[in-house]
């Protein structure tokens, strides 16, 4: 029978209520504990241990961690369990230089390609997105921040382009989520993603690139790290280094 490691941490995990899709629920709630840095970095935890804290069974919380060591966000460790992948502040700088080339530039082929029902879609998520950063459930907001941004790059017609940015997505740590969303930031951050799908409405290319040069800086500053950015500082703040 196996032991539980004791420098495994006891993360602060919601029991879950049982849905249809039992595994999803678990993968989605284990994957933002990582990106929000709940599970910290490092960390050695096991399926059972994990479980408890859901309030299921150990085999969906296995399931998942394979599905998470799959996406590179943990790392499986013979007899012991999982540990939580550690990114250091060069690595995180590297996924968002690629984010840069990647997504951005793919506005323009998005622009006269997204059919009047995919822009339902995408604002029913835009509005889903806003609503679960009120009410400061990072789960629900950063699946549907991902389901949002694949559908707008699905518009591209290159399947590859979409999983790449996903999967750069998935990977990226947001420690400081949680007190954007804490002090109400987060929902004036989510507005992006109306501005995003006026603008691809209106045809321009140009612009929408540019929101979404300045949304992946956000995931890498103030995203990452819960302090306002010089750029996002309100005027007269002082943040931008006025008086």
């Amino acid at each position: 029978m196996s032991t539980v490691p004791a420098r495994e941490p006891r993360a602060r995990l919601t029991p879950l209520k049982r849905p249809l899709n039992l595994r999803e629920t678990v993968l989605d709630q284990l994957r933002t504990a990582i990106i929000t840095g709940e599970l910290a970095e490092g960390s050695l935890v096991s399926a059972p241990t994990l479980g408890q804290a859901l309030g299921v069974s150990a085999t969906p919380v296995r399931e998942a961690m394979m599905d998470l060591a799959r996406e590179g966000l943990v790392e499986t460790i013979k007899n012991k369990g999982f540990r939580v992948t550690a990114m250091s502040q060069s690595d995180l700088d590297d996924l968002a230089e690629i984010r840069l080339l990647v997504e951005p530039p793919s506005m323009h082929g998005v622009v006269g390609n997204v059919p009047d029902a995919a822009f339902e879609e995408l604002t029913r998520l835009a509005d889903s997105c806003r609503r679960a950063a009120e009410r400061e459930d990072l789960v629900e907001y950063l699946r549907d921040d991902r389901e949002f941004h694949a559908l707008v790059l699905s518009f591209t017609g290159n399947p590859q382009l979409v999983s790449l940015a996903t999967s750069l997505r998935v990977r990226t740590r947001m420690y400081g989520i949680a007190t954007l969303a804490r002090d109400g930031r987060l929902a004036e951050s989510a507005g992006e993603h109306h501005r995003l799908i006026e603008l691809l409405r209106a045809g321009d290319g140009a612009a929408a690139e540019r929101l979404m040069r300045e949304h992946i800086g956000h995931a890498r500053k103030s995203w990452a790290t819960g302090e306002l950015d010089r750029s996002e500082a309100p005027p007269g703040s002082g943040e931008d280094g006025s008086a």
